[in-house]
């Protein structure tokens, strides 16, 4: 059996040549497929997790119990047990006072899915890298890849627990840096997937007119939209979102005084609200800008069929989400439309991936 040749990013290698396309043997397009699925798992769980956090659902468990979790209270004692372990925190103190064990039991559902999901991943991922391992499909240097996707993933455990124990101090929220570094570690793992996954798979001929402007842009759109989607949980996790609900201006102008109010500061760019809002803003509307520039860009190129449909798909993907963005904010973060958001940031950097990795060569 043939076995899967991959250029380890420690060489001293151009970008571009970061995971060269592999042929089309059967057992490739197996394993592509297995880590596409399980991209689209890691979709399904950041989508999850931000329906979790608008419902305000997330502290509702405030043990971590990685290996023993698995399972839900199961009688009516465990239930009661569990709500007097929440009621000593302060969601319940400060926000959920009075609640009833009914009402309890709506926002634990969520969160514990969220956690349940999270090890529906890892074992979706762990037993079929070991059957493949075993079987002798995945050797060389693929094997480091597999391994270090099982390790982002495991610190993406660890990294959940160390955002949820923010709230479970003195405020009843959780601190926006981690909940930053919580999304952009599973955005991280979503990506590398996508293009693993895509080297595995046979694209056909890529086309030879594309300019080295083009191409590195590509690269660079996709870390722009990466730092968009950062902000974006900045101002997720400041509740940024729930005011100066206008565009395009903001409290009245299109630059709002005060963005730098606070000291030191570059504190502003991380805990002020209005700064954290402007600069996601920003991000936003020079994420569009880029996007579209590079689709006239490259349709000037003779395209292949994937680099076309890649450069397509993003270039539809950013008019959705720009309208999603807009649309959230003027009518106050509704659940529905925040959870869409944040799906549609997810689809525009998978598609920036796709497109990156289509037109690297």
């Amino acid at each position: 059996m043939n076995t899967v040749e991959i250029t380890s990013p420690m060489r001293s290698v151009p970008p571009s040549s970061f995971i060269p396309d592999t042929s089309s043997d059967p057992v490739h397009r197996l394993i592509a497929w297995w880590l596409l699925i399980v991209a689209f798992m890691v979709f399904a769980m950041v989508v999850l997790g931000g329906v979790t956090r608008l419902t305000e659902s997330g502290l509702s468990m405030v043990e971590w119990r990685p290996v023993t979790g698995w399972l839900p209270p199961m009688s009516d004692s465990l239930w009661a047990e569990t709500f007097a372990k929440y009621r000593q925190f302060p969601e319940y103190q400060e926000k959920n006072l009075g609640m009833t064990l009914a009402e309890f039991k709506g926002i634990f559902w969520l969160e514990f899915l969220h956690r349940l999901w999270g090890r529906v991943i890892g074992l979706a991922f762990f037993l079929p890298f070991i059957f493949f391992l075993v079987k002798g499909w995945i050797r060389g240097r693929l094997v480091g890849h597999m391994i270090t996707l099982l390790v982002l993933g495991a610190l993406q455990g660890g990294m959940g627990w160390f955002m949820v124990k923010s709230g479970l101090v003195d405020q009843p929220d959780v601190s926006q840096y981690r909940l930053a570094a919580h999304l952009c570690l599973a955005l991280l793992i979503y990506g590398y997937l996508i293009w693993v996954a895509l080297s595995l798979r046979a694209n056909g001929p890529m086309s030879s007119t594309l300019t080295t402007g083009v191409k590195r842009g590509s690269l660079w759109l996709m870390g722009l939209i990466f730092i968009t989607a950062f902000s974006g949980a900045l101002v997720a996790g400041l509740d940024a979102g729930l005011t100066y609900n206008t565009f395009p201006l903001m409290d009245g102008s299109l630059v709002p005084r005060g963005l730098l109010s606070m000291s030191p500061w570059y504190l502003n760019f991380f805990e002020s609200i209005l700064t954290v809002q402007f600069d996601h803003r920003v991000l936003a509307i020079t994420t569009f800008a880029s996007v579209t520039l590079m689709w006239f860009s490259a349709r000037k190129s003779s395209l292949s069929v994937n680099q076309s449909r890649a450069v397509n798909f993003l270039f539809a993907m950013v008019f959705v989400q720009v309208g999603l963005g807009i649309t959230t904010l003027l009518l106050v973060v509704p659940v529905s439309l925040g959870a869409l958001h944040q799906a549609g940031a997810v689809i525009l950097l998978g598609c920036s991936v796709w497109t990156a990795h289509a037109f690297r060569n």
